[in-house]
């Protein structure tokens, strides 16, 4: 036997790290969302096919996932003679499968919006909430009073909370500041939870989220602010990895779009867009024309979008917890998955329109809400929403070399269970860059 400590599976959620030991985990049911040699995405009918190993195992090395296979071909006495200590976990019973890859959110906010959500309620729409002073510029008001380090501490504490849910990587938007100050505070704190977490973490800069008070009336001199201020300061400090603007009914105009993706592209930033939430905004097509990582919300979608994400370099992704919270139309996404696109899904985890970063239940909103296959929504989940922000080669897959960032389930019967059962948690225990949380 390899020497080390052996244990069983527990749901012990937390930032503090565990030792360096490396880790082998042994009779998993089932591991899933293998691969041999990485793909970059899932598409069309082959999203739904999610490959496993029955009776497996899994060796980790350090942060990294060093090889897997079926139980009758591990090697014990290899591991004896290339491991002075190696820690060993029983998984009898459990599914082990790649952490989330969470690819849309706005996690770092100040305050809640539980009276717009009465409103809501009450029959008032996106729209009308947001013209009365709420949504996005109700956020940005309490955001500025809000100090950094209050900002990082909230933050901090939902990073914990969907680490519990599953979610090993996750993208981080701005927007909620609206001026150079306020957005450049939203940034440094997602730099710091960058440093201060073992998740996978991208920043995009989202000063295009709505035009500010100070500006109403003045679109186009607050994108001139956006472009010749904000971008510059971001860039100057390395604060974001992509560029997101709200082309939308309502927001920011395709020829806004045009520009602010032109000028942050400049500095080094990709695209990345909200699209089609409330109209068919030409988001799409303007997105792909700067090969954005991805198009995001897309619950207007026709055959013009189609063709023009067919043979790009663009994700189309989808947030289902952000229609099931807004009450709206659901994005086309079998007519999508069925034209040969591939599908990422999201949690848009923000406290307006979804305040939720849990990603099993976005999965179990896509197999009923979107008539999703178990296997189409894992891989929605993992590959295509790691590509979505840019991390794919580093996770969404049980692959040699990739970042060990896995869970264990409870034991449940198969991978069709973890949709189904759409209010049970049924994680047992979380591992990220090799560590137990």
């Amino acid at each position: 036997m390899p020497t080390g400590s052996k244990s069983s599976v527990n749901g012990r959620v937390s930032f503090a790290y565990n030792n360096d030991m490396n880790l082998l985990i042994v009779n998993i049911k089932k591991l899933v969302q293998v691969e041999k040699t990485p793909r970059k995405w899932v598409a069309g009918k082959e999203m739904a096919h999610v490959e496993c190993i029955e009776n497996a195992y899994l060796l980790v090395e350090g942060e990294r996932i060093a090889k897997f296979g079926r139980m009758q071909e591990l090697n014990r006495e290899e591991l004896v003679q290339r491991f002075d200590c190696l820690e060993e976990i029983d998984a009898a019973g459990r599914l082990l499968l790649p952490s989330f890859c969470d690819s849309h959110t706005h996690l770092v906010y100040a305050g809640s919006r539980e009276i717009e959500y009465m409103d809501k309620i009450r029959g008032l729409s996106y729209e009308e909430i947001a013209k009365r002073g709420g949504g996005i510029l109700n956020s940005a008001k309490q955001l500025r009073r809000a100090t950094e380090e209050e900002l990082y501490e909230t933050a901090f504490a939902r990073l914990e909370e969907i680490t519990g849910f599953g979610t090993g990587a996750v993208e981080i938007k701005s927007g909620y500041g609206l001026d150079v100050e306020s957005e450049l505070k939203m940034l440094r704190v997602i730099r710091r939870l960058k440093e201060n977490t073992p998740l996978l973490i991208k920043a995009t800069f989202l000063g295009a989220h709505a035009v500010p008070e100070a500006y109403k009336g003045r679109q186009t001199e607050y994108v001139d602010a956006i472009i010749n201020e904000m971008i510059p300061a971001v860039a100057a400090e390395e604060l974001a990895d992509y560029i997101d603007v709200f082309c939308d009914t309502g927001f920011f105009t395709v020829e806004d779009t045009d520009r602010l993706l032109n000028a942050g592209m400049k500095y080094g930033m990709r695209a990345k867009i909200h699209a089609n939430e409330l109209d068919c905004s030409g988001g799409v097509q303007v997105g792909v024309k700067y090969n954005a990582v991805s198009v995001d919300h897309l619950e207007y979608v026709g055959e013009a979008e189609i063709r023009s994400l067919l043979g790009s370099e663009t994700m189309p992704t989808v947030l289902p917890g952000a229609a099931f919270f807004l009450n709206m139309p659901c994005s086309p996404v079998r007519t999508m998955i069925d034209a040969g696109l591939p599908v990422a899904l999201a949690s848009d985890f923000n406290p307006g329109s979804s305040p939720s970063g849990n990603m099993k239940l976005v999965t179990s909103f896509g197999c009923v809400n979107y008539k999703m296959l178990p296997e189409e929504v894992i891989n929605a989940t993992t590959i295509n929403s790691a590509y979505a922000m840019g991390v794919e080669e580093e996770a969404g897959s049980i692959a040699v070399g990739k970042y060990a960032n896995f869970y264990l389930t409870s034991p449940i019967p198969g991978i069709e269970y973890l949709p189904y059962a759409y209010g049970s948690h049924l994680i047992d225990a979380v591992f990220l860059k090799g560590r137990r949380m």
